[in-house]
């Protein structure tokens, strides 16, 4: 494996507006020059003398995970001993101990996640889910030292990143401690017409937060190693002017007073590298996304507040919304490419689980604090959107197999990436069992077996699945899967605010049964999908990385239909072989086939914004940030209405009609060509085709997007251009 370690960093930012920029703007100065340190993965120490926790809270925290832990190996170990009876109880076969086997793993994962919720139950119950002495309400905390914000954002609509961005200033300005904080867009953008567009919102963005003393833009022209790449380089250039830095997403909106109150616990307890908030899903208007946000805010902080019980000072970072210690980051964050080739090999995709688990390991705390609001996101709008993003977090994940065993690491963190895995490698599991389970039933029903062999028996070896057995497994299998949605439920009807803003106890209640039905509709949709995935990884294919479609669009049949005919043949034929075997067994497995048989339709209406807002006018999937929106996200949402899904113009054609656009341009280029340093193709084929073209018109269309993006970051192609008719 190669390497893995700190990113050290250097001086800050240049302060103040630049005499080159118009007034109010502010340009990075170039990136120190850096060596990075080396620490491989299989020689790491094992240290945790950082973190702030007591002996008698490791006590506590080991007594939590053995709760939780050993309550699921408990339920799964006495789950396995009734399977054994509904398939092995008179004589033990293959097949038999095949189901039995992934019964055990399958049940082990959901048993883990009842455990959890239990503990999240009393945790919320006793209004826990805060800790290092972080407050909900009460006069904000006042703040001494230096955070950044980081927007990183690639290919995305400039207009809808820089709305949720402007919220999130404007809410930083009203605590009245916005000295302490600078805002980094760091864009990997390849798209040279959404580049400049980006350019001219920020400029926009500067005037009007008049934060342009302390709003930086940066693009690279190389995004090596994606979004982890971006931020690493940020590291090592600016990191050390801030104690802190607080990641966002494209879509990130937080609130200021939460972004104070977590920056003032880092500096009240100097042993913890990261805090991570609970992101609320918000904004959603096609029905998929609305179910996704109204789980996300019922159920979701049960869940979280679950692993924050026991995860303690061991806790995982999501790559957004949380805040983390720059020092911590860049002494233990650096990371490695794995060895071999793509999908296993290179840049780790899901680096976020792998940045937490360094900086445990070199002694930081890491925490999580769900019961702190005011900090959200949003959900892609349809199934077939969230499959695009699935698969590469997919991949990520299983990437995790070869550092997982890494010396130094807490098992915690161990467990972590486990589990990152486990959350894709059962789809196809389930697949398995369920597939395995109709073999069972057909061979029982089509086999004629013999009942006498050579032994002589006083009985016969009757093949025997036990019935009543099956029904009593399947009914507790499903009292652990819905029992956290009633805890949910129960903690909502106690929660008035939340309960008012779901609609009250009757509509949420209904809510939770439209979101169970058409989730567990649409759940061997997604186990079919994930299945795929896994396949592919496993056949060696990339799943690259594209930007994310953030809005709905319209109903598309006809691309349903190409994506998911597969699914529904596949559920036909399920269906068939359980009709075959018998009638209890087709209305056992309708849930499973029915889901199928309908992906087309499915996906197409839940994907859809009319349905969407269909069932919001009905007062159902609602949530408290659209019943009684927190000003934050007023904010947001006005401005998204304002700037985002604006047509993006041509880049060429802006800067020549706007000057002041241009000169921006011209300064925020990245610095020019040394000697010694790698030749662009694209840009000596883009500079050859500008020279050739007789006016603007003919080079804009010869250019393609690789060479327009090279001519444009060079003042060589700047000039060109500027001569072309």
């Amino acid at each position: 494996m190669d390497a893995v370690g700190g990113l050290t960093s250097s001086g800050p930012p240049t302060r103040g507006p630049s005499t080159l920029l118009p007034q109010g703007w502010s340009a990075l100065p170039p990136p120190a020059p850096l060596d990075m340190p080396v620490h491989p993965l299989a020689d790491a120490p094992d240290l945790h003398g950082r973190g702030p926790v007591m002996p008698t809270q490791w006590r506590l925290i080991g007594l939590r995970r053995l709760l939780v832990i050993g309550g699921a190996v408990a339920m799964t170990g006495l789950a396995g001993y009734e399977m054994d009876l509904v398939f092995n109880a008179v004589q033990r076969s293959v097949a038999g101990m095949v189901m039995l086997v992934l019964f055990v793993v399958l049940f082990l994962w959901i048993a883990l996640a009842f455990t959890s919720a239990i503990a999240g139950f009393g945790s919320m119950l006793a209004h826990g889910g805060l800790g290092l002495g972080i407050t909900r309400t009460g006069p904000l905390p006042r703040l001494s030292s230096r955070t950044a914000l980081l927007m990183p954002t690639y290919n995305e609509d400039p207009g809808r990143v820089m709305a949720g961005l402007r919220a999130t200033i404007d809410s930083l300005t009203a605590t009245l401690q916005e000295r302490a904080f600078d805002v980094f867009i760091l864009s990997d953008t390849t798209d040279p017409d959404i580049w400049v567009a980006e350019e001219a919102a920020y400029m926009a963005l500067c005037r009007a937060t008049g934060w342009g003393g302390r709003l930086f833009y940066r693009r690279r022209a190389v995004n090596t190693d994606r979004k982890a790449g971006n931020i690493a380089q940020w590291v090592r250039a600016y990191g050390a002017a801030y104690q802190q830095m607080i990641t966002l997403d494209a879509d990130s909106v937080m609130a200021g007073d939460v972004i104070v109150r977590l920056t003032a616990a880092m500096e009240r307890n100097p042993g913890v590298g990261l805090i991570q908030s609970l992101p609320v899903i918000v904004n959603g208007s096609t029905l998929f996304a609305r179910m996704q946000q109204f789980a996300g805010r019922v159920y979701g902080p049960l869940i979280a507040h679950g692993i924050a019980w026991w995860h303690g000072s061991e806790g995982n970072y999501w790559g957004h919304n949380a805040i983390i210690r720059t020092k911590a980051f860049a002494e233990q964050a650096g990371l490695p490419h794995l060895p071999g080739r793509k999908p296993f090999g290179g840049a780790i995709m899901s680096h976020d689980f792998v940045e937490a688990a360094l900086m445990r390991r070199g002694g930081w705390a890491i925490h999580m604090v769900p019961a702190l609001s005011g900090s959200y996101e949003e959900s892609p709008p349809s199934l077939t959107d969230i499959a695009i993003r699935d698969r590469r977090w997919c991949q990520g994940n299983l990437q995790h197999a070869k550092v997982i065993s890494a010396n130094g690491l807490h098992w915690v963190s161990r467990m972590h990436m486990l589990m990152g895995i486990g959350s894709y490698v059962t789809a196809p599991l389930w697949l398995i069992f369920l597939l395995v389970g109709i073999v069972v039933s057909l061979q029982t029903r089509f086999y004629k077996p013999e009942y006498f062999g050579d032994t002589k028996l006083l009985y016969p070896h009757w093949p025997h699945v036990d019935p009543v057995q099956a029904e009593y497994m399947f009914l507790g299998t499903m009292v652990v899967l819905l029992a956290p949605k009633i805890l949910a439920y129960i903690l909502l009807l106690i929660d008035g605010p939340l309960r008012r803003g779901c609609g009250g106890a009757i509509a949420a209640a209904a809510s939770i049964m439209v979101e169970t039905v058409v989730g567990g509709l649409m759940a061997p949709i997604a186990m079919l999908i994930q299945t795929g995935g896994v396949i592919s990884i496993l056949m060696g294919r990339d799943s690259g990385w594209n930007a994310q479609r953030r809005d709905a669009g319209s109903l598309q049949i006809m691309h349903n239909v190409r994506l998911y005919m597969v699914h529904t043949l596949m559920g036909m034929a399920l269906a068939a072989a359980a009709w075959s075997v018998s009638l209890p067994l087709f209305l056992w497995m309708l849930p499973v086939t029915l889901g199928l048989v309908c992906a087309i339709p499915l996906t197409a209406l839940t994907g859809s914004t009319a349905v969407g807002q269909a069932f919001r006018r009905a007062h159902l999937l609602l949530i408290p940030e659209e019943t009684a929106p927190p000003p934050v996200l007023k904010e947001a949402v006005t401005y998204m209405g304002r700037m985002a899904g604006q047509p993006v113009p041509e880049a060429i054609a802006a800067l020549r009609a706007r000057a002041e656009l241009l000169r921006v341009h011209e300064i925020l280029l990245p610095p020019p060509r040394h000697r010694g340093d790698p030749i662009n193709p694209a840009l000596l084929v883009g500079l050859l085709k500008v020279r050739e073209a007789p006016d603007l018109a003919t080079a804009v269309r010869e250019l393609d997007r690789a060479e327009k993006s090279a001519v444009l970051g060079n003042a060589e192609g700047l000039h060109l251009l500027a001569q072309l008719p």
